[in-house]
């Protein structure tokens, strides 16, 4: 089945305190948003769309990837919204994964462990989250009593009792790309920010009787974003130790393999 990938990239990042769009900000002298669309492309996607705003030629020019598509967000006005700029990139059929190019923490094992949960369980719609231990600020996943999904909902729209849920929403998804398009255009801006909410879609997809779902990950450490200077230090520090296990365990294999050899 077709996978194709939306990568939000519109924002400013005023907390990076810098004139640079945020997901040009350099790990080891690459782009946070190649990162994410490495790991997209790794775990199947073969078609990419980044959705762009603030100096989106800056970012246009900046990246390393150039076999990518460009959607223009003239206005900051939520997710949902940076989502349906990207419709004519979306097409009618196939899977789309929404992704944030701020987290180059992301992973293409992640990701493929995602639309396997997916395709398992028959979702239309599949949301990566997390347990953490302080949730504030970030959007819950509610779950009833027995486990099962119920919905996801922004920090601010929260009620107390949904704020005491540690399951986050990582803002990625993968959607059954009709259904996507078809809730992208009921969504409405009734909130407490006045914006286009893409977990709004879960709701909107759950009322058809379709299935929605949260794929929970052990470790937040993969959906973990970067939105200031100390944040991007700390992911260079994970992405450097990470490769540094990447070649040790690629070192041992290869002594473990020329000691079973036979002469």
């Amino acid at each position: 089945m077709q996978l194709k990938a939306v990568i939000l990239a519109a924002g400013k990042g005023t907390r990076m305190k810098s004139d640079l769009p945020k997901v040009v900000h350099t790990i080891e002298d690459k782009c946070l948003v190649d990162y994410v669309i490495d790991a997209a492309q790794g775990a199947g996607a073969d078609g990419i769309c980044l959705v762009v705003g603030y100096q989106h030629e800056v970012v246009e020019q900046m990246i390393a990837h150039k076999d990518v598509t460009f959607a223009l967000q003239e206005q900051q006005l939520g997710t949902g919204h940076a989502v349906k700029c990207a419709r004519d990139f979306l097409g009618e059929e196939g899977q789309t994964l929404i992704l944030f190019g701020d987290t180059p923490l992301i992973t293409a094992d992640t990701l493929k462990r995602l639309r396997e949960h997916h395709g398992n369980c028959g979702n239309t719609v599949t949301v990566l989250s997390a347990m953490i231990k302080d949730p504030t600020g970030y959007g819950r996943i509610i779950r009833d009593a027995d486990g099962n999904f119920v919905k996801s909902v922004e920090h601010k729209d929260a009620t107390e009792e949904e704020r005491r849920s540690h399951e986050i929403n990582s803002g990625m998804y993968i959607f059954e790309t009709g259904e996507l398009r078809e809730a992208l255009e009921k969504l409405s801006p009734n909130n407490a920010q006045g914006e286009y909410y893409l977990p709004d879609t879960l709701t909107i997809i759950r009322e058809k009787g379709l299935r929605a779902d949260a794929f929970a990950l052990e470790n937040a450490e993969d959906i973990t974003g970067v939105n200031d200077k100390e944040q991007l230090a700390a992911a260079a520090e994970i992405i450097r130790a990470r490769r540094r296990r990447n070649e040790e365990s690629y070192v041992f294999g290869n002594r473990a393999g020329k000691s079973g050899q036979t002469v």
